[in-house]
């Protein structure tokens, strides 16, 4: 058992350790190659009795774990979408471990409490949302977008589902295309899955406002209770934009909740010239993104901001005498701001993050993920064994391998799993699908935060020698 006083002693390793990972992650397989339950068979069935040397422990860290990770900080990393960090990040997530804070409300941590409302007046202004607007960190939008769910509901309900149960008409409105923790979170609040009212989309794959407009028309005929609708500013499988400003305007007539979805793409709102995909905020009610998406802050960081931070606070305040303190009402205790009651120092790493890159090298680093993507699209465009399915948007293309040779649907829908698998079992790189229309098509998205030329020349050259092997065998 290692001491405090121990620490700068016994650390050497570990970051010899890290060091190792970060020098030799471009030598690793992207995706992990290993079968079920090759990792359990090798962990011992008993926990050690005393303690064991770190480097025996190091030593099985390479050999028994790292072959069962998938890098997601690998630069030849494109699948789903990224969980960027940056060594700024890395170094704010060692103080916060190493303070350990609890940090519920202001009086268990007050840097903690007033550092997390600063780094939300630093987003406002640099993505233009109005400055009335407040916000938090959750962990993840799953859990933001479940925060608006429920606060939606009691603001519907005049807070009453709270204490009385929820009433079994009370509708919530998405695209077709959005993100499944919608409906999980409409489960989760208790409101049923039956409620959940999906909106077909147009050619873009973004939500249908007439549609949306006759769902809701519909519901209120038959003492249905419009409660939220949720735009989803970057959908999950083709990075779709639902139009914020239309919906906005029809949520205001209807007064319904509106909950902007923007968890990948929301980062790109740190760029002046994407402002304009949030024009009609001001008309909304609820807001989320994931910096630990593409804004080189690891895991786990959900910024969620509203325009009404009472409507949130009087949905999830519980004050047990334990948690009363005389500073209430002065500063924000943001454990009535979301479900937990435990909450971790996530700003500091934010901070780190803004401080030790700067906004403009934030912003350069974004621009450059667009402008490769706008390369490897051009790179499908102009290949006779590949096809564009969508135009490419910020950092995301999607595409589908096609021979000249082959038009049937489902011999091209089961070649490009055949060759998705091929791909990623080589291991030099990683990517995903999704099916648009019938087709099975692949996602290739470029915001791993160091990734280079070099490594889209890496993706592409796979490509070429994959689409090649399978020439080969037909």
């Amino acid at each position: 058992m290692i001491e405090r006083q121990d620490f700068k002693k016994n650390v050497q390793p570990i970051l010899d350790w890290i060091d190792f990972y970060f020098q030799n992650i471009e030598n690793l397989p992207v995706k992990s190659q290993v079968k079920p339950k090759e990792i359990y068979d090798e962990i011992p069935t008993t926990a050690p009795k005393t303690a064991e040397e770190w480097q025996v422990i190091l030593n099985d860290l390479t050999d028994t774990i790292l072959p069962g990770i998938t890098h997601w900080q690998h630069p030849n990393y494109h699948a789903y979408f990224t969980a960027n960090s940056s060594i700024e990040s890395l170094y704010g997530e060692f103080i916060t471990s190493a303070i350990a804070a609890q940090c519920m409300i202001w009086e268990t941590s007050p840097a903690a409490a007033e550092l997390e409302e600063r780094m939300m007046d630093w987003f406002k202004d640099l993505m233009n949302i109005p400055r009335e607007w407040e916000g938090t960190i959750q962990d993840t939008a799953s859990t933001s977008t479940l925060v608006a769910i429920l606060t939606a509901r009691e603001w519907k309900t005049d807070f009453k589902s709270n204490e009385y149960g929820v009433p079994n008409n009370l509708r919530v409105y998405c695209s077709t295309q959005t993100h499944s923790s919608i409906e999980k979170g409409v489960k989760i609040a208790g409101m049923g899955s039956r409620n959940v009212v999906k909106i077909d989309v147009d050619e873009h794959f973004a939500m249908r406002v007439d549609l949306l407009e006759k769902a809701i028309e519909e519901d209120l005929a038959n003492d249905k209770i419009p409660t939220c609708v949720v735009v989803a500013l970057g959908t999950t499988g083709t990075v779709a934009m639902d139009p914020l400003k239309e919906v906005a305007a029809l949520c205001q007539r209807h007064q319904i909740w509106l909950h902007i979805d923007a968890a990948f793409v929301g980062s790109a709102f740190i760029l002046p010239e994407y402002h304009h995909f949030l024009e009609g905020i001001e008309l909304s009610d609820s807001f989320t993104f994931n910096p630990h998406k593409w804004l080189f802050t690891n895991f786990d960081c959900s910024i969620y901001m509203v325009k009404n931070a009472d409507l949130l606070i009087n949905t999830f305040e519980i004050l047990p005498e334990y948690l009363k303190t005389k500073t209430r009402g002065q500063v924000n205790d943001y454990r009535d701001w979301g479900i937990q009651l435990g909450r971790r120092f996530r700003a500091l790493k934010l901070w780190f993050v803004f401080r030790g890159m700067g906004v403009e090298a934030m912003q350069e680093k974004l621009r450059f993920h667009i402008q490769l993507n706008t390369t490897f699209a051009d790179f499908i465009q102009n290949s006779k064994d590949f096809e564009l399915i969508l135009p490419p948007f910020l950092c995301f293309s999607c595409f589908r391998f096609k021979p000249k040779n082959e038009s049937n649907l489902d011999s091209l829908n089961k070649l490009n799993e055949e060759f998705l698998q091929m791909l990623n079992q080589r291991g030099k790189v990683f990517l995903s699908h999704t099916k648009i229309n019938g087709q099975y098509v692949l996602r290739m998205v470029i915001a791993q935060t160091y990734v280079e030329e070099k490594h889209l020349e890496i993706a592409i050259n796979e490509l070429r020698e994959v689409a090649q092997l399978i020439a080969n065998k037909s």
